[in-house]
């Protein structure tokens, strides 16, 4: 089929959106297929259409609705989409009825979807690739990743923020690729660059160079409000890197409910405290890796293939 990804991503920027619809497109090649990605639906002739976000993607979901309403509609929900403007935006209503097919990235997700399109919805897991070669953590200091492009739903400075009550004998030093998307983060950042001596945002860096950081780190913190799921999630799984998380439902539909290296949403001092843990109780960060990997299945490159192959393949009996 020839297949159209849309994606909201600003040209130029890499964000999740952008990463999933690039390992999407290389999936769907490798099923025989013919994507292409844009930023909307132009009215270029395909035999199906993957819009990723309800509502940021709404006017191509309509376009491509409206030029052909007896194709195959394949939309895939964010973690905005799920968890806020599923409750506030009329287009996000609009786009789950339009689509024949709906994708969410974790078990938990489905609940949050009205029933009537409940049956709709698929799940696939996001998958990542492991590094090439072996990769060790520095030895001078305890290196925590964080990776998230600045803004409010991902609470970029948690970490940061946690990092500056740790006590004096601690090795953790902060490393946050990301970037900024308004100017007053930015100036924030680097406020915080100047301030803090464990805090250094890098700014946006290479989808590779991001990886190599990941795999080459201690620990791997996501301290967002919002997901879906996490590409940063899959990444650090794939290489064995554990993760302390915020208590969302896009990481514990992953993760699982009793994941030990969960914290309340925006709490500093419990997010302060898990990181004292895992750089001081070698037991637990023992425990956090172990857990971690019993839940990596769930990302490996062959299993989301076989996924979308699947999926596919039900489009393909349904036409």
């Amino acid at each position: 089929m020839r297949i159209r990804l849309v994606t909201p991503s600003p040209k130029g920027l890499l964000d999740g959106n952008r990463v999933t619809a690039r390992r999407w497109a290389r999936l769907l090649r490798k099923l025989g297929h013919q994507p292409t990605i844009g930023n909307q639906y132009d009215g270029d002739h395909c035999d199906l259409l993957i819009a990723l976000h309800a509502f940021k993607s709404f006017a191509s979901i309509r376009h491509f609705h409206q030029d052909h309403p007896d194709k195959p509609l394949i939309v895939a929900l964010s973690g905005t989409d799920l968890y806020r403007d599923i409750h506030e935006r009329d287009e996000v209503e609009a786009s789950l009825k339009l689509a024949t097919h709906l994708i969410v990235l974790q078990k938990h997700a489905r609940a949050e979807l009205p029933a009537s399109v409940r049956r709709k919805a698929h799940v696939i897991y996001q998958s990542a690739q492991p590094v090439k070669g072996k990769l060790a953590p520095p030895k001078s200091y305890f290196r925590v990743c964080v990776v998230g492009n600045l803004r409010p739903e991902k609470d970029p400075f948690r970490a940061a923020l946690a990092s500056r009550r740790l006590d004096s004998s601690s090795r953790i030093r902060i490393v946050h690729v990301g970037a900024a998307l308004r100017q007053k983060m930015e100036k924030r950042a680097l406020a915080e660059n100047r301030r803090n001596r464990r805090y250094r945002w890098v700014g946006p860096l290479p989808y590779w160079r991001t990886q190599r950081l990941i795999a080459s780190s201690h620990l791997v913190a996501l301290t967002s409000h919002i997901e879906g799921s996490s590409n940063v999630l899959s990444e650090a799984l794939i290489d064995s890197i554990p993760v302390v998380a915020s208590k969302i439902a896009g990481l514990v539909g992953t993760l699982g409910e009793n994941y030990p290296g969960f914290f309340p949403t925006g709490d500093t001092q419990a997010l302060a405290s898990l990181l004292e843990r895992t750089e001081t109780d070698s037991d637990f960060y023992r425990e956090l890796k172990a857990k971690c990997a019993r839940c990596s299945w769930l990302i490996q490159p062959q299993r989301e293939q076989g996924c979308w192959e699947k999926l596919l393949e039900k489009i393909g009996l349904e036409k």
